[in-house]
């Protein structure tokens, strides 16, 4: 069974943008510009926002390509 975090990453790569713009685009290909000015703005309430701001995290960090595994695994 997958650990909690791990599963996080998994759910980041799976979960698609339910509304918007950016309206069925994986959270995790979501450009960087959006997800700053979510950031500022506060990102949504629940789940969508805590892959959102994880999204923001790991682009903001450089460090897009350690969820290049799991896109192409649970994709």
């Amino acid at each position: 069974m997958n650990n909690p975090q791990h599963q996080h990453l998994i759910d980041l790569v799976r979960t698609k943008m339910p509304y918007g713009k950016y309206k069925g685009t994986y959270v995790s290909d979501l450009p960087e510009f959006y997800l700053v000015w979510y950031r500022n703005k506060g990102f949504p309430a629940g789940k969508l926002g805590q892959l959102m701001a994880t999204a923001y995290e790991i682009k903001l960090n450089g460090i897009d390509k350690v969820l290049d595994p799991l896109k192409r695994q649970y994709r």
